[in-house]
């Protein structure tokens, strides 16, 4: 029995003096009964190294490296490796003219086009892609997309600046998908040919609409 009050007395004391030392302030780390992994020999995020000549932690993922249980023929879009589509460029690595074999332009298409023309670019763009959005009434000044240079660019091209900006513009790459850029880029077309369009482009089923 006399040991029991003995060891109570131990754990008392024990007690009293690990609580004297609540709210003190001292330079020493403190004593970890159970350190919990706290504190590891491993590397943080964008740690530097000694170990690896760049003197990186982080390491570059190898190429053609997949997360696990995902494979190229069970999603071929995962890899994005159709640069025509996912990308605007050609075999050579140009920017591709025409839309690629997965777009068809059609009319649901372009309605499409035009929904996500109005939310993303008319604003800076204008409705007629003229450059006469709001934005021009803050001192900007957007491009025309009836201008010579843009009627010729390649549609790879205006993908690519759409989805990755081009000057102060910023990329809608994070908004728009990809068939939707593909969508917006068929609707700019279809703006820029009705800009220089002539009574003859109109399918005659509907000129008896338009008074012809």
């Amino acid at each position: 029995m006399r040991y029991v009050y003995l060891a109570t007395a131990f754990l008392v004391v024990l007690t009293i003096s690990i609580a004297g030392f609540h709210g003190r302030v001292s330079e020493r780390p403190p004593v970890e009964v159970f350190p919990d992994m706290d504190r590891q020999a491993k590397y943080r995020p964008q740690a530097s190294s000694r170990f690896f000549a760049d003197g990186r932690a982080d390491r570059p993922v190898p190429p053609g490296t997949v997360p696990r249980g995902r494979t190229a023929g069970a999603d071929p879009a995962f890899l994005r490796a159709d640069d025509g589509f996912f990308r605007g460029r050609a075999a050579d690595g140009s920017f591709a003219k025409g839309f690629p074999a997965q777009v068809a332009v059609d009319l649901k298409l372009m309605e499409r086009g035009r929904d996500r023309f109005i939310i993303y670019c008319a604003p800076c763009h204008g409705a007629l892609g003229d450059g006469n959005g709001i934005t021009r009434a803050y001192n900007m000044n957007p491009a025309s997309f009836h201008d010579d240079r843009l009627r010729q660019m390649p549609e790879g091209e205006i993908f690519n600046t759409i989805s990755n900006g081009k000057n102060t513009m910023l990329g809608y790459g994070d908004k728009l998908a990809v068939a939707d850029r593909w969508a917006v880029v068929a609707y700019l077309r279809a703006l820029q040919r009705a800009r220089e369009g002539t009574p003859a482009d109109v399918p005659p089923e509907h000129k008896p609409d338009l008074g012809l």
